[in-house]
């Protein structure tokens, strides 16, 4: 893993969940709030946290509950939804004595700034969200059921819906396969993951120039500790 020394890491215990939190900046500081997506770490935010902290900013960054160094709400679902993750992340606030933060999420990190800026309003300062629009509550078409009406059982959030399944195909690749094509996916329209299988174990995918062997391996290391089902599990959370 690179690291600058800038960067320094730390447990802090929410609502009964481990959480493991990176953190650059001085401790006065105000918080920025740094939320990433899936199949990714703390980790993804390693060039801003510096760049924040000598800004004069606190950056925090988590791994999500359930992935990497942080522990699983629990094995299935329901622990998942956008209300319990970000009562987890008002619990995170409240540890680090603020009131109000800056929250920057990209992918899943987003939906939950979203959904954090959407139950608890009195403790966001600022909103950056990059990737995921805002989805409002109770729409009329659940989100699975709707991307499944445009885009089939084939699209990714629809075969990541059934336990199990989808992390046997990811064993059946391999971690760092799996990364690897997340990472290096750069095909115009929607992702798609097919039944029959996403590919073969000796597939060859070079890396995009914004990312290096370390940083996969670091990321491999993690998930492999961690597993996918954690990450999964707020897709599987989607329409509750």
């Amino acid at each position: 893993m690179a690291s600058d020394g800038v960067i320094t890491h730390r447990s802090v215990e929410v609502n009964g969940v481990r959480l493991h939190v990176a953190e650059a900046g001085p401790a006065g500081a105000p918080v920025v709030l740094l939320l990433h997506g899936f199949p990714e770490l703390w980790y993804t935010w390693r060039h801003q946290m510096p760049a924040l902290a000598a800004a004069g900013y606190r950056a925090v960054a988590p791994d999500m509950p359930g992935y990497g160094d942080s522990e699983a709400p629990s094995a299935g679902p329901d622990q998942y939804t956008a209300l319990h993750i970000v009562g987890d992340f008002v619990a995170l606030i409240d540890s680090l004595g603020q009131e109000r933060v800056f929250v920057v999420g990209h992918d899943w990190g987003a939906i939950i700034a979203w959904s954090l800026c959407l139950f608890r309003p009195d403790r966001v300062k600022a909103l950056v969200p990059l990737s995921v629009p805002f989805i409002p509550r109770s729409p009329a078409v659940k989100p699975v059921d709707a991307v499944r009406a445009l885009y089939g059982d084939d699209f990714y959030i629809c075969s990541f819906q059934e336990p199990g399944a989808i992390e046997a195909e990811f064993k059946r690749l391999g971690t760092e396969l799996v990364l690897r094509k997340f990472f290096a996916d750069r095909t115009p329209g929607p992702l798609f993951i097919p039944k029959s299988g996403w590919g073969s174990p000796d597939d060859e995918v070079p890396l995009p120039s914004w990312i290096t062997e370390e940083d996969v391996k670091y990321y491999t290391t993690q998930l492999d500790k961690s597993g996918f089902t954690g990450g999964l599990n707020y897709y599987r959370a989607l329409n509750k």
